[in-house]
């Protein structure tokens, strides 16, 4: 499986819950940020700015957090009968046709609850398997700046907000 944005607040966990399934894990981040991804298992990790992810070869998933051209490029990675997971529902980066060609899955990540999703997030979590890494907590009065923070993707993990 790949993970874009690996070391960022979703792609932290979606590489932690990808390993508790048993999945060998490529995740693309900076340099700076690879010990805190071998810390939460990912086998493989890319620096984006010095390496093309593509170079890491084919998979049968790609968990994509950026969507543009790297969805496109992304799916020419997936073996056919895979699935390319976007993020990014506004731009993914691909077509119909070009799922169509390749052979592979197109899924969106779409949010909202479910009892057995979040009892099973909730046994990671229990066990250990399952941790949320907090880069920055900001009074809810800085709530603009968190929003520039983010803007910026250099966030690891999650910002936290405080009353």
């Amino acid at each position: 499986m790949l993970v874009h944005r690996a070391a960022g607040g979703v792609g932290h966990l979606a590489v932690q819950i990808a390993k508790a399934r048993g999945a060998h894990v490529i995740g693309t981040a900076s340099a700076a940020k690879h010990d805190l991804l071998r810390g939460l298992g990912v086998d493989q990790p890319i620096d984006y700015r010095t390496r093309d992810f593509a170079e890491a070869g084919r998979v049968d998933v790609v968990f994509d957090l950026l969507g543009g051209a790297y969805g496109e490029r992304s799916a020419e990675l997936v073996t056919p009968g895979g699935v390319l997971v976007s993020a990014c529902p506004q731009d993914t980066g691909v077509t119909p046709e070009l799922i169509a060609r390749l052979g592979v899955r197109h899924a969106l990540t779409i949010v909202s609850p479910s009892a057995p999703d979040l009892a099973q997030l909730s046994a990671l979590v229990a066990t250990g398997r399952l941790t949320v890494h907090v880069d920055q907590v900001l009074p809810l009065a800085e709530a603009a700046k968190a929003h520039e923070i983010v803007a910026t993707g250099g966030v690891t993990g999650k910002l936290v907000l405080v009353p």
